[in-house]
């Protein structure tokens, strides 16, 4: 959202910490949206996340392979989160001018998606490769 189409009392709250637990939910929940809405890699990292849910479901995972399915999944969405918001911060402080110091602040922010993400495929392996093994040689 850009700061132009902000109400002037969202102007006035954004710098102070929320004293309501349901008006915090409601500012993680417009973050949620946020992402969801303008950074292409969280819709393509909730496909593949519901994706291999389902993979789960097919391969009757057991709740200890789901847990770390989701946990795995989570991570990788949170960092997502987390890449978006240090992008935005540096997007606000540098406007359009290249700084060296911002980019490197925006690839570090990336390469831990990148990481997670390498990490989710190497957990996805670990517990689908034997079933898939156990399906095609029994």
């Amino acid at each position: 959202m850009d700061n132009q189409n902000n109400t002037p009392s969202e102007k006035r709250e954004s710098y102070k910490t929320s004293k309501n637990i349901f008006a915090s939910f409601k500012f993680a929940i417009n973050g949620l949206i946020y992402c969801f809405q303008t950074t292409r890699n969280f819709r393509i990292q909730i496909l593949f996340g519901a994706l291999i849910l389902v993979i789960c479901s097919i391969f009757k995972c057991s709740l200890n392979e789901y847990m770390i399915i989701i946990s795995t999944i989570f991570s990788v969405l949170i960092l997502e989160l987390l890449n978006t918001s240090i992008e935005s911060l540096v997007d606000l402080n540098v406007k359009n001018k290249f700084n060296k110091l911002a980019k490197i602040s925006k690839d570090c922010s990336a390469a831990s998606v990148l990481l997670a993400s390498c990490n989710s495929i190497f957990v996805a392996a670990f517990i689908f490769f034997p079933k898939i093994k156990l399906i095609l040689f029994s």
